[in-house]
């Protein structure tokens, strides 16, 4: 693979809007694609925003009517906002394109990047991202002051956590010492050329996401880096050492297209 190129977009006080961002993903494919800009790594805070892919679905958005913004890439409704580091990797794959390849690809570098702040993560199968492993659930505390074979949500699949209070909420899952995702991803695939990419939870507010059904998932919650560690950590502290595993793992990836198993005539 190439060298990667990264682009620092704006941060902070310098948050990008997310129809900016998207803009400008836009133009830096439609430049991969046209072989006039080498792969390139976006990388920015947001201000608050919700974003929901192409499988959400009505009953995880917002109860209150807050807006959306609906997108082309894959996945379910997320948040992204301030304390959060966004990354887009715009590059150019072989055809057929490998997408699974390229979601494990990132969150390889995302589990490196939190194993060098001393969070241990890891996949969880079925489910895209970065997740902190909970206990075993017959070591979780009561919920509510009910045991857990009284936990509503091992028997209503329509259980809603925004409507039965702060000891459901995604933002407390660590308290319940439940899996938490601290990494959402989600792309698109265009041309052969990817877009959208990665969230990384450093130091957000993260009862934004008490608001939604975080990616469609109601049996498990959020984290981030701050709350896992116990202390402030900031996007100018996360961020080169991100880049410096992106480049690795991207860079020295095998890049192969995606096979095809033919049907015997």
């Amino acid at each position: 693979m190439s060298e990667l190129r990264f682009v620092r977009m704006g941060f902070g006080t310098e948050a990008v809007d997310y129809q900016v961002a998207w803009d400008e993903q836009r133009r830096v494919h439609a430049a991969r694609f046209a072989d006039e800009v080498p792969d390139t790594v976006i990388l920015l805070e947001h201000p608050p925003v919700y974003t929901a892919g192409r499988r959400t679905a009505d009953n995880e958005r917002p109860l209150d009517g807050t807006p959306v913004i609906d997108v082309d890439r894959g996945g379910k409704i997320t948040w992204h906002g301030p304390g959060q580091l966004v990354g887009y990797p715009i590059q150019k794959l072989p055809r057929p394109v490998d997408v699974v390849a390229h979601v494990r690809r990132l969150e390889e570098a995302l589990i490196r990047t939190c194993a060098e702040f001393g969070v241990e993560t890891t996949r969880v199968e079925g489910r895209s991202g970065v997740w902190v492993l909970g206990d075993p659930v017959e070591q979780r505390p009561a919920l509510g002051g009910l045991s857990l074979d009284f936990d509503p949500r091992l028997t209503d699949e329509e259980f809603d956590p925004r409507l039965n209070g702060p000891e459901y909420a995604p933002s407390n899952a660590g308290q319940r010492r439940e899996d938490r995702k601290i990494a959402a991803i989600g792309i698109r695939v265009a041309k052969g050329v990817t877009m959208h990419g990665f969230a990384l939870n450093v130091n957000p507010d993260n009862k934004w996401f008490d608001r939604i059904i975080p990616c469609g998932i109601r049996d498990a919650g959020v984290a981030s880096l701050a709350g896992e560690l116990g202390r402030d950590v900031t996007i100018a502290e996360v961020l080169p050492v991100v880049e410096r595993h992106l480049k690795d793992v991207l860079e020295n990836a095998e890049l192969k297209p995606r096979l095809i198993e033919k049907t015997p005539a």
